[in-house]
């Protein structure tokens, strides 16, 4: 079963939660593509890394996959969501993969490919608004622009960019898939 990337509900308001995220770990790539390229151009890459593509510092424990002896490479457990960022450049974004909760920044192996990052994103408080659908820019601005005017209309302050998650893998009928657009909010 894949894991999901865990969070607490703090409240729930009109067009979404209140949601409270842990800190965690993230492979991310930055991709300059459009926006439905972005995704099909990190994957590669960042499942490389969760496949094996990766120099192993320390075993990941018995509850996590298995590691390949002859290869001397880990191979990660896949998690959800995968997330899409806007970067600051037109046409840039960040793609990350939420590594397993059991991972920490001491225990995560290193990647071989140089444009796989891991690193560990803090704790925050965000709005979270979860809708079904193709992943289409116009779908995602769309429900980004609904999310950001709720999240004004109770009174919090967004502090930072919005991201774009989804939860299934792409055969999933569209109707079916579980998507999600996240912004971080003050305290």
């Amino acid at each position: 079963m894949t894991e999901q990337q865990p969070y607490r509900v703090v409240s729930r308001h009109p067009g979404f939660e209140l949601r409270r995220y842990p800190a965690h770990l993230v492979a991310e790539m930055q991709v300059q593509a459009s926006f439905t390229r972005a995704p099909i151009e990190a994957f590669r890459p960042l499942a490389g890394y969760l496949g094996g593509a990766n120099r192993a510092r320390h075993p990941i424990g018995a509850a996590e996959p298995t590691t390949s002896a002859a290869s001397g490479s880990e191979k990660i457990a896949m998690t959800v969501p995968v997330v899409q960022i806007e970067g600051e450049r037109p046409g840039a974004y960040l793609i990350q993969f939420v590594l397993p909760s059991a991972l920490t920044a001491a225990t995560a192996p290193e990647p071989v490919d140089a444009r796989v990052r891991v690193r560990e994103v803090a704790a925050q408080l965000a709005a979270a608004m979860r809708f079904s659908g193709r992943w289409t820019e116009q779908t995602f601005g769309q429900r980004a622009t609904m999310l950001g005017r709720s999240v004004t209309a109770a009174g919090l302050q967004p502090t930072g960019a919005v991201r774009y998650a989804r939860f299934d893998l792409p055969w999933k009928p569209w109707f079916l898939r579980r998507n999600e657009v996240v912004l971080p909010v003050a305290e």
